[in-house]
């Protein structure tokens, strides 16, 4: 067996006999988990009766609720498995993801969160449909949707392959392929039972957990190096084996001309994807008014800062407690940093603490990765139901029973396809995943929203070129870079067609995008819907007339 799929000796707990005896302990509160998920769903589900109720839990939200429900949302697999991993590796230059993530929260709240709240009903399609020609937007925005959240979705499932195999003491290919297919059947529990309801209460009960894991393992790491930050930072320098490089920028993005390139892409990417994040956006329908929009983007950032602080600690100490060879062994791209780390600041291999720190740190991301699935899954399948289905299929005259019964339909399809997708893309960098989620999102929705919001020159032909330009050059880009060829930690390792040198599109991506939503409308011949945009202007910032 390569090294590559050696799992670290000290959590091979199902694999050994010294660990047997905590294996009951281990499965059980992982399905404790699980199963507390499930019943808040069924929960919710009965109370789930309209299309407002299944699209928007009703807007029955409070702004508190809201912003846990977004931070739930926002804290994926990516948070807490794939930035631990990166700044495990790469010191410094891993630690960008942590404030890419947080930064991208002031493009939300300064330019997307109210006016979209005030402007659609149930997806960004609504928006985009206001001022301009009904199906061909809504066409492309459910398109676009569907995309990018499968392109997310990629980064969970890869996540929970990874979690499950490390618990359970899973090796064979075959073992993550079927972790993935399982948790693609919970995600289509939760939406096709639960809507939005049950998935904004279950990330609400996740988020809490989160915190609170992240919050146990950061003091018990610190606790360890006597909260003494400069210890902590020498002895993950020392232990990295690239001494003081670890603490410096370059030891990922800075070698080359093309990987600080690939560090300027990533940067724009992350601060300008979150603004067109599908599954972002759809929740800041399910509050009451726009006041109540704003207050939960303003808790969402105070709980979303917090947990990114933890990253750190979380990253450098395992980086300081754990050797790289052993972070890698276990998964090639560190995605099992944290977890790893829980183990041995809990006692290591065989102790009791330990076993339990892995269990319940475990199943917290377990919980991370259902919660966001689902609400990833929810944003790709309400935008087919609505905006595609409803409006573009059914041209407007679909019952709510119909179009929510097409959502659910929709959500197994998703589902079938992500399972497919996560698959292949389990021995991946779960943060590199949800980065190119983010340029894809940033490329084809960002530019079309804000044109939209406050251009009144632009026009459905705009519109589209924006979305399926943007959209097209970034997956194309991707589909061709080292992310899919080439490299030993691509997807395709053994072959090599990767043309395009960066990681991530979003240096090239997104400002085509913004170039062709500004082309598409000053040479069309169609001219734009001034009093529909004055209309929308006054509906968007004062939220008169809003739903």
């Amino acid at each position: 067996m390569s090294a590559a799929h050696t799992l670290y000796p000290a959590v091979q707990l199902a694999a050994t006999e010294g660990a047997s005896e905590h294996r009951p302990l281990i499965i059980t509160l992982f399905a404790a988990f699980v199963v507390a998920t499930l019943v808040i769903t069924v929960w919710a589900g009965r109370q789930t009766k309209s299309a407002s109720d299944f699209y928007a839990g009703g807007r029955q939200f409070t702004g508190f609720q809201n912003g846990l429900a977004v931070s739930g949302d926002y804290m994926s697999a990516a948070s807490f498995l794939g930035i631990a991993g990166a700044i495990a590796l790469f010191g410094y230059d891993g630690f960008l993801y942590s404030i890419g993530f947080l930064v991208a929260w002031l493009v939300a709240l300064l330019l997307v969160a109210e006016p979209l709240r005030n402007s659609g009903r149930y997806t960004m399609g609504d928006v985009l449909a206001y001022r301009m020609r009904q199906r061909p937007v809504r066409t492309a925005a459910g398109t676009s949707t569907i995309v990018v959240s499968i392109f997310y979705l990629l980064a969970q499932m890869a996540g929970a392959g990874v979690l499950v195999s490390l618990l359970l003491g899973i090796t064979s290919d075959f073992g993550k392929i079927v972790i993935v297919a399982l948790v693609g059947v919970l995600m289509i529990l939760y939406v096709t039972i639960g809507g939005m309801k049950g998935t904004t209460w279950v990330q609400m009960v996740k988020a809490v957990l989160l915190i609170a894991g992240t919050l146990l393992i950061t003091f018990l790491i610190l606790l360890k190096f006597n909260f003494n930050i400069s210890d902590l930072l020498g002895t993950a320098a020392g232990n990295s084996g690239k001494g003081s490089a670890f603490l410096e920028p370059g030891l990922k993005y800075g070698a080359t001309g093309v990987s600080k390139l690939d560090f300027i892409s990533l940067g724009i990417a992350l601060v300008l994807g979150t603004a067109g994040l599908p599954h972002i956006l759809i929740r800041f329908y399910t509050v009451p008014t726009a006041k109540a929009a704003r207050k939960s983007v303003n808790w969402a950032i105070g709980i979303i800062g917090a947990f990114y602080l933890m990253t750190i600690v979380l990253g450098f100490g395992a980086a300081a407690i754990l050797k790289p060879g052993d972070i890698i062994a276990s998964n090639k791209a560190g995605n099992t940093a944290a977890p790893l780390a829980a183990l041995e600041i809990g006692g290591g291999s065989g102790s009791t603490g330990g076993a339990i720190l892995l269990a319940v740190i475990s199943a917290v991301a377990f919980a991370t990765i259902l919660a966001v699935v689902a609400g990833l899954t929810l944003a790709s399948s309400s935008s087919f139901a609505h905006d595609i289905y409803a409006n573009v299929i059914r041209k407007g005259k679909a019952t709510e029973k119909e179009e929510v019964r097409a959502a659910r339909w929709a959500t197994v399809a998703i589902g079938i396809v992500s399972i497919a997708l996560g698959a292949l893309a389990r021995d991946l960098n779960v943060a590199g995943l949800v980065a190119l989620a983010f340029a894809v999102a940033a490329s084809a929705n960002l530019p079309t929203i804000l044109y939209s919001l406050f251009w009144k020159r632009f026009t459905t032909q705009g519109a589209l070129w924006s979305i399926y330009g943007g959209l097209a050059s970034s997956v194309l880009l991707v589909l061709f870079s080292p992310v899919v060829s080439s490299k030993p930690t691509s997807m395709f390792p053994s072959v090599d067609f990767a043309w395009f040198p960066l990681e991530n599109p979003g240096l090239i991506s997104i400002p085509l995008g913004f170039l062709l939503g500004w082309l598409g409308s000053v040479i069309g011949k169609e001219k734009p819907d001034t009093d529909k945009y004055a209309e929308l202007e006054v509906k968007s910032l004062t939220g008169t007339g809003a739903h």
